[in-house]
Parts: structure tokens; C-alpha cells; sequence
């Protein structure tokens, strides 16, 4: 049976977007026709955390309500290259905790970290989503795998906005970031689109 994954920041014992994974999860139910979900609140609220410090919080879960935990010390990891790489047929519609195509995109690239192209246009990277800077306005694909937590946020609050980027206008943008759960905005993580060693224009994108 499927498996599906979502990853809670915990931070000084307070839970963020809760909202929005409780949604998420309700949501993979109802599409898999199942009625009842999982409560995510007291599935928190029994693990008793009672430590300060930032965490993840693993939920894996099935359709039939078996759920694994873990809570987890995080960092926010920098990281140094990343790689456009094309893939026109991944699905990734629901938050599954099986990644071995992720993974295995990420093994044939020359990058830390990959920035995943379908059909012409930039989706997300391996693990969050892409936010990226024009003058002083922030954009996300609107063409994303997986609409994550910290993206509708962002977008619900007008931090952000959606276009359409792709192979032919992301040289427009100045600078990127990425976003998940455990990522908002954070300035010590912006990195100049030259950090993606193919982009277009570039010899090496003939690679992929």
C-alpha cells in the first residue's frame, strides 16, 4: 500500500501551517475514496515535545491510518550547485514518501541539488519548491510538482506571485530560493541564478 510523507516544522514546541498539512492529508484521502483522515493536532499533542530548537516532524501514513513519527533537530542545509534537469513524464501530485525517481535524478546529475524541467518549464527542485526574483517581486512556477504548504502560504499572503517560467524566460530572474515546510523566506539563502551550472545559453546544458 502507498505511503505518504508530511514534514512539520516544529519550532520552540509551537507547530507551523498546520492548516495546510491538515488539508494536504484530508485532501489524499478523499482522492483515494476514503471518508475519515488522519488528525494531525493529536497525533502532536501525544508525542508530548516538550524541547526548544527547531524540528521536523515526520508523519508517514497509509490509507488505512498506520502512522510512524519522528521528530527530528533540523538545519537549514546550504547548498553550492544545482542542475536543471528534464523529466516530461514525473508525477508527483500527492506528497508520497517513496523518492527513489527523485533520487535517482538527482544520482545522473552533476549538482548537489536539482531543479526538475517538464515540458519546458522549471517545476521544483528535488525537495521544495522554487521562488525566484525579478527587480523586487518574487515569482513561483506555476507550473509546480507538488503545491507545498509554504507555497499556497506565501501566495495566500501575497508574499509572492505565480507566472510561467520557463527554459526561454528564466534568464530574466536575477536570483533564486527555495521553499518547503521547514523554509520560508530566508535571506541567508538566496542564490544567484548563475549557481545552476546549465542554465540555457550555457554550453554545458547541452548535457541533458
Amino acid at each position: 500500500m502507498s505511503q505518504f510523507i508530511e514534514s512539520i516544522k516544529v519550532e520552540d514546541q509551537e507547530i507551523f501551517l498546520l492548516e495546510y498539512h491538515q488539508k494536504r492529508v484530508d485532501q489524499t484521502f478523499a482522492h483515494f475514496g476514503k471518508e475519515d483522515s488522519i488528525d494531525l493536532a493529536k497525533i502532536y499533542k501525544h508525542l508530548e515535545h516538550d524541547e526548544d530548537g527547531l524540528f521536523k516532524l515526520r508523519i508517514v501514513y497509509d490509507l488505512e491510518k498506520k502512522v510512524r513519527t519522528q521528530m527530528i533537530p533540523y538545519a537549514i542545509p546550504e547548498i553550492h550547485s544545482f542542475q536543471l534537469v528534464e523529466n516530461n513524464s514525473y508525477d508527483y501530485s500527492f506528497k508520497f514518501e517513496d523518492r527513489k525517481e527523485l533520487e535517482k535524478m538527482k544520482m545522473k546529475s552533476k549538482s548537489e541539488e536539482i531543479l526538475i524541467v517538464k515540458n519546458n518549464h522549471i517545476t521544483d527542485t528535488s525537495f521544495s519548491n522554487l521562488l525566484f526574483l525579478e527587480g523586487k517581486d518574487w515569482y513561483t512556477p506555476n507550473t509546480y510538482l507538488l503545491n507545498g504548504v509554504q507555497r499556497q502560504h506565501l501566495l495566500k499572503t501575497k508574499k509572492i506571485k505565480e507566472t510561467d517560467i520557463t527554459l526561454q524566460n528564466i534568464n530574466q530572474f536575477t536570483h533564486f530560493q527555495m521553499i518547503n515546510s521547514m523554509n520560508d523566506f530566508d535571506d541567508m539563502f538566496i542564490y544567484p541564478l548563475n549557481r545552476i551550472i546549465n542554465l540555457p545559453g550555457k554550453e554545458e546544458y547541452l548535457d541533458l
